[in-house]
């Protein structure tokens, strides 16, 4: 199957990689698998696939990192097989569904759609090397605007598309009230077929602009998130609630901080002044009160990680890597050698017991 002549070259006016960039970027692999997932579905011949790209998927473990340049190169053999220059949009889809457990997770311990921005899971730290999306505000909208790691991928279709569909479709599913797209803007060219992404992002859409952003209304911060069920509940403060009981013999103080730092730890952000400020005490105080208990801050920090890395290993439904993410870690090696200092093993081998 063929491209029109006008899609093809919007693909062959992507940029290419620099020879640094394809020796050193890596991603997941089970992003490749999620394009296989997406060419199957949209009718694409998988062996000529395989054949083009060297990769069985059934092969392609889901944490293992591969070269980004080979993530590229599969969207565009895909993106030719299936006649979808808009594959993207169809990545974001499976994303989503595949996020699922890990964002019930990491919002577990939020309230707001804002305590939720500061945990939504991260491009960079969940996919691997290609990019962020970050949040800014900007008069009466809050922007989630992707930023890829790499400028020359900029006015590139596949990843704006598929990290803007899946922050989409996952900020208008987590809070009681409807949160929609306001507006989109995307850094490239405009296509002839906009059916997808008003279907994804509705009609204000704006191309050729300098960053790919959605636009959302403001007050959406203060939006309450949805109560998970008493089933869910549970089964999600399970791994936790031992640490939370009242019964506990740890101290009111050491219990809040705990709570404080499953919130933020998603965030990779626990250093003690923003503990400290989420706790609305000094550095000093906090420091203070941890010394009152015979402890240190590292070392509470330290012991809840440990804690729940074992709880959440043994939920077959998370990766190493969403594990790792939701333990604060910037990748999965960080995680994995962490791991084995505290328990000897990787958590591969203690998730195999």
């Amino acid at each position: 199957m063929s491209l029109s002549n006008e899609a093809s070259n919007k693909l062959s006016s992507v940029p290419r990689f620099s020879a640094e960039l394809k020796r050193s970027w890596t991603v997941n692999s089970s992003a490749l698998n999620t394009l296989f997932q997406a060419a199957k579905t949209l009718g694409a011949d998988i062996d000529q696939l395989i054949n083009e790209v060297g990769v069985q998927p059934a092969e392609v473990d889901s944490d293992q990192r591969v070269p980004v340049a080979d993530l590229f190169n599969l969207y565009d053999c895909v993106a030719r097989a299936t006649n979808k220059p808009d594959i993207g949009l169809y990545v974001g889809r499976i994303d989503y569904i595949n996020l699922l457990n890990l964002q019930l997770y990491a919002c577990s311990g939020c309230r707001t759609f804002k305590e939720y921005l500061n945990v939504m899971p991260s491009v960079l730290r969940i996919f691997g090397d290609i990019g962020e999306v970050k949040v800014r505000r900007e008069d009466q909208f809050i922007r989630l605007d992707w930023q890829p790691l790499e400028e020359e991928t900029n006015s590139q279709r596949y990843l704006s598309d598929s990290s803007l569909g899946v922050a989409a479709a996952i900020v208008n599913s987590v809070c009681v009230q409807p949160i929609p797209v306001r507006a989109a803007h995307f850094t490239y060219a405009r296509p002839q077929d906009l059916t997808l992404l008003r279907q994804q992002f509705g009609d204000n859409l704006k191309f050729d602009q300098p960053v790919s952003s959605l636009y959302l209304d403001l007050a959406c911060l203060g939006y309450p998130l949805i109560g998970l069920n008493a089933g869910w509940g549970q089964v999600l403060a399970q791994p936790i609630r031992h640490l939370f009981e009242e019964d506990s013999a740890s101290s009111d103080f050491i219990i809040a901080l705990r709570k404080t730092l499953l919130r933020l730890l998603p965030s990779g952000d626990m250093g003690v002044d923003k503990v400290a400020a989420a706790l609305n005490i000094s550095r000093r105080t906090l420091q203070r009160r941890l010394a009152e208990q015979g402890t240190q801050f590292l070392q509470i920090l330290q012991e809840l990680r440990a804690d729940l890395a074992q709880q959440y290993l043994a939920d077959e439904r998370l990766s190493i890597t969403d594990i790792a993410f939701l333990l604060g870690y910037m990748d999965q090696s960080s995680f994995s050698a962490a791991f084995r200092g505290w328990y000897g093993v990787s958590p591969r081998d203690f998730r195999k017991k």
